[in-house]
């Protein structure tokens, strides 16, 4: 299998911070904000890409957009804003 990468959106337990980035081991990268490692974002929204370019060029144009933006887009596509991780 071909390595993926993904964009992720994490937010903080009051929904008060987007964080977004990308990685090539989501649920490794998802584990180490639950372990603290990371501080303070517990749920996510990803997107997979094919290449390392294609990722920083889509979080950088997440990145670009306006909070409410992001919101709309994490509304979208994870309405109930569940947390994901179990499903990776």
């Amino acid at each position: 299998m071909e390595k993926q990468y993904c964009v992720y959106i994490m937010t903080n337990k009051l929904n008060t911070v987007l964080y977004t980035g990308i990685t090539g081991y989501l649920e490794g990268r998802v584990f180490q904000h639950r372990q603290k490692k990371i501080k303070g974002f517990t749920k996510r929204y990803n997107e997979v890409f094919p290449d390392p370019r294609s990722a920083i060029a889509r979080e950088k144009q997440i990145k670009a957009g306006s909070r409410r933006k992001n919101i709309e887009l994490i509304n979208s596509l994870n309405p109930e804003r569940r947390d994901l991780y179990e499903g990776l």
